[in-house]
């Protein structure tokens, strides 16, 4: 089946190959100069996960094309399936391809995979109808996980699939079905739901993020070991184990963002401040946590100092800083008269790009040149190379062997057997 995927997010990229990969002719159609220009160069996107291999495999077999929409007149022929993976904020883009499809015969069905605020599918429901098309729209929430991309896309927990006509149902189904064998995770619901539980979702992983940032911040004053609260809220059936690990706070376009619009939708029906505001507040707090526990140790006396940090993408896997923590830390230093290294196995470039104009980066290649005359390693992104360092290598390297553990995945006393001072988040 001929398929447009339009935009250049990773959901997006992750679509188009996907969809090739099970045997359909993929248009991947981008609509930004410098997206253009990359894949024009032979680069992608978004590269995590060997995501640049997949997709050069994908466009060499002739089942993947890309192309650059610049006008009306450079818009693709008819698509019997189109899905939108735009950016949020890009409702003009999303409209201006509508208006195209819908004058093409062969047009089934638009899938909005852009996350916007509730409502934003039935706006575009509504302008197929205005315009007489006969093609449908469903929504098709982006549920991936960035670090994860691809796999979290073929291999599904969970689909929402926001639908109204049976038909619909039936070719999305068809669509989804090599991504579905396993046992059946599409739920189908209304459009405005499809739309809800998407920001839903990512509100219940925030707070139970900032939750345990919470319990963490409050265990270090009563002497208790943060980790050990965690396994053994775990181990509840009612709670199980995932997003229980404390750190030094999320970051991220996609969580951010739809926590920020759920929040603002709460606000919109009442102004008094919420559980998700302050879900927030704690995030936005616990990204300074390490600085604070740097400046504590010093004692305020920082001005001259140097800091490794190791990890400065907002989550493994990722290339992406988009409000990540490392950012307010950076800025904090800056602002303390402290010299900074980094280190980082993909997002160097984006950080460097960031960084311009505003403060003197020193960004290394290997993370242990980035630790050489320090007075802190702030582990900040828990990439797995940064999991068992070379110890004696690194006391022998660092000014002051300071261990900041933004993200607890060292053993505080293995650390301190090293001859290392270790800190942690709720650690004792």
């Amino acid at each position: 089946m001929q398929i447009c995927v339009y935009g250049e997010t990773l959901c997006a990229q992750v679509t188009a190959i996907a969809m090739a990969q099970t045997g359909h002719q993929v248009h991947w159609c981008v609509t930004e100069p410098s997206a253009w220009a990359s894949l024009e160069q032979g680069g992608a996107l978004y590269t995590e996960q060997g995501l640049h291999f997949l997709l050069e495999e994908e466009r060499r077999s002739g089942r993947l094309a890309y192309r650059f929409i610049e006008d009306e007149a450079e818009l693709l022929p008819d698509a019997p399936v189109v899905f939108l993976s735009l950016l949020p904020g890009q409702e003009d883009v999303a409209d201006r391809i509508i208006r195209e499809h819908a004058q093409k015969p062969a047009c089934q069905l638009v899938v909005n995979q852009t996350m916007g605020p509730v409502g934003a599918s039935e706006r575009l429901r509504d302008l197929l109808k205005e315009l007489n098309s006969l093609a449908w729209l469903v929504a098709l929430p982006d549920l991936i996980q960035e670090g994860n991309a691809h796999d979290t896309f073929i291999r599904p927990d969970n689909i929402l699939l926001g639908c109204e006509e049976r038909e619909a149902e039936v070719l999305m189904q068809e669509l989804l079905r090599p991504f579905n064998r396993r046992k059946n995770v599409i739920q189908v619901m209304t459009l405005r739901e499809a739309e809800f539980a998407k920001l839903a979702i990512s509100g219940m992983l925030a707070t139970r993020i900032s939750y345990m940032n919470d319990m963490a911040y409050l265990s270090e004053s009563m002497g208790v070991d943060i980790d050990v609260v965690r396994t053994a809220l775990g181990a509840d059936p009612r709670i199980g184990n995932a997003y229980l690990y404390p750190g030094c706070g999320f970051g991220g376009p996609g969580l951010s963002s739809n926590v920020l619009t759920l929040a603002s939708a709460l606000h919109q029906k009442d102004p008094e401040p919420g559980l998700l505001d302050q879900v927030l507040r704690i995030n936005e707090r616990q990204k300074e946590i390490l600085f604070r526990k740097f400046w504590q140790y010093y004692q305020g006396n920082v001005s001259g100092c140097r800091v490794a940090i190791w990890g400065v993408a907002f989550k493994p896997g990722t290339h992406r800083v988009d409000n990540a923590p490392i950012l307010k830390v950076i800025e904090a230093l800056w602002a303390q008269g402290v010299e900074v290294a980094v280190h980082d196995p993909q997002a160097l470039p984006e950080l460097v790009r960031w960084a311009e104009g505003k403060g003197r980066l020193e960004v290394f290649q290997d993370p242990y040149q980035a630790v050489e005359g320090s007075d802190a390693l702030m582990l900040v992104t828990e990439w797995k190379c940064y999991w068992s360092p070379d110890w004696a290598l690194l006391k022998s390297a660092m000014r002051q062997p300071l261990i900041l553990d933004g993200r607890n995945i060292y053993s505080p006393d293995f650390v301190k057997d090293q001859g290392l001072v270790y800190r942690g988040i709720g650690r004792v």
